[in-house]
């Protein structure tokens, strides 16, 4: 494997190495003290320290990072003190480079294979390489040019000095290590200020416990996106509700990373004992701010289902023993005392005729009342055929006409003797 090749396989993988401050910048009241890069192994070149820092012609200004306020067009020139804290001497590659958010939020610098398009690329120097001396500082200068197209907001990036080293891996190969370290720009083109923030992904879930009173675990992820064209911070919270806004659990603000213009950051919160109430529903409140002004809040929420399975079981098992109960009584309740409805095969049948009834009906081949019984006064008891009527006699009496029947001329009349 040539040595070019193991530059450019192993570039990108040790950018990780790169030491930077990770706090916003501030007014220092004292020059900082250099600190030592990281130490490297034995190697041909041998060991290494140094550490790298704003500067001047004069010396360190007490600067943390190179922060600069300028409009389109202009031009600056600048120191970068770079300090061999080693025991000899050590060539160092001094050049500018672009920065980037990285997924967990830090603040990163663009590996040396990837070329700088953004402010690194507005940052010249003499020349690229410069030996220092052991224990010596030597202040580097360079100078910063802003284009007349460049677009307002921030633009960030870093002053590097890197250290290139052959180590031999434990296989026996030879491989080029590209150690860095670096002084932050922090570069602001004069012109409309637009900070923003969004919330492009709210996902929920529920770890659903046994034991509703137990409680359960709410994972909530969220995705922001830096939209505006300046570096934004500030603090996020999450809020788990129940149905009709029952707060359930609150999250304590938690610190955002840095977030560069364009970047993306993903925030995870878990959030435990949290009961299944049929329905909850997570809201995450932003609070981001600039470095001049706090934003309005961002808030966007999402809900999951969460059913207490064990309660709605228990419900299930009552009520079907219920209706089984109510069943069963219906089922075995008595018919007496029901009134019943004569069905059509009923329809057409004579009454039944009550024993006291009995030798009370006409003779065969009798017409006209029962023997015994008397017509009412004006009524007509013999029937309507032309057949003379029936007469009764009691206790050896004749009985006559009925009173109001008019006798039939040829009717033989019987005198009492």
């Amino acid at each position: 494997m040539s040595l070019r090749t193991a530059l450019s396989r192993t570039s990108a993988a040790l950018a990780a190495a790169l030491l930077v401050a990770t706090a916003l910048p501030a007014p220092a009241h004292a020059a900082p003290t250099p600190s030592p890069g990281p130490a490297a192994g034995v190697g041909e070149t041998g060991a290494a320290r140094w550490a790298v820092q704003p500067s001047s012609a004069k010396g360190p200004t007490g600067r943390n990072y190179f922060i600069y306020d300028l409009a389109p067009g202009s031009t600056l020139t600048d120191h970068v003190g770079i300090t061999n804290l080693g025991d000899r001497p050590v060539t160092f590659d001094v050049y500018g480079t672009d920065a980037y958010s990285a997924a967990d939020g830090a603040f990163a610098l663009l590996p040396a294979d990837r070329r700088a398009t953004d402010v690194g690329s507005w940052i010249s120097v003499d020349r690229r390489e410069w030996t220092i001396p052991a224990g010596k500082r030597v202040d580097i200068p360079f100078r910063l040019a802003v284009p007349a197209n460049a677009t307002p907001g921030d633009h960030t990036g870093g002053v590097i000095g890197a250290v290139a080293r052959v180590r031999t891996t434990a296989d026996g190969q030879r491989v080029l290590v590209d150690q860095r370290l670096a002084a932050r720009v922090y570069l602001r083109v004069t012109g409309p200020v637009r900070p923003a923030v969004t919330v492009e992904a709210v996902d929920v879930s529920y770890d659903n416990p046994v034991n509703p009173f137990a409680g359960g675990d709410v994972v909530v992820r969220y995705r922001l996106r830096n939209d505006g064209n300046v570096r934004l911070g500030g603090s996020g919270t999450v809020t788990v509700d129940a149905p009709f806004g029952w707060e359930q659990a609150r999250t304590s603000p938690t610190d955002l990373p840095e977030l560069l213009p364009g970047a993306t950051f993903t925030v995870t919160e878990r959030i435990t004992g949290v009961p299944p109430l049929l329905r909850l529903t997570a809201a995450v409140d932003i609070a981001a701010t600039s470095t001049d002004t706090a934003l309005p809040p961002v808030v966007r929420a999402a809900g999951i289902w969460a059913p207490p399975w064990l309660l709605l079981a228990l419900l299930a098992v009552a009520a079907g023993g219920g209706g089984l109960r109510w069943w069963r009584r219906r089922r075995d309740a008595p018919t007496a005392g029901r009134v019943t409805t004569p069905g059509p095969a009923d329809a057409g049948q004579p009454p039944a005729s009550s024993p006291a009834d009995a030798g009370q009906q006409p003779a065969p081949g009798s017409t006209g009342a029962p023997v015994g019984q008397r017509t009412a006064p004006g009524s007509v008891g013999a029937p309507a055929t032309g057949q003379p009527a029936a007469t009764a006699t009691s206790g050896g009496a004749a009985a006559g006409p009925l009173p109001g029947v008019a006798p039939r001329p040829d009717a033989r009349r019987t005198d009492a003797s």
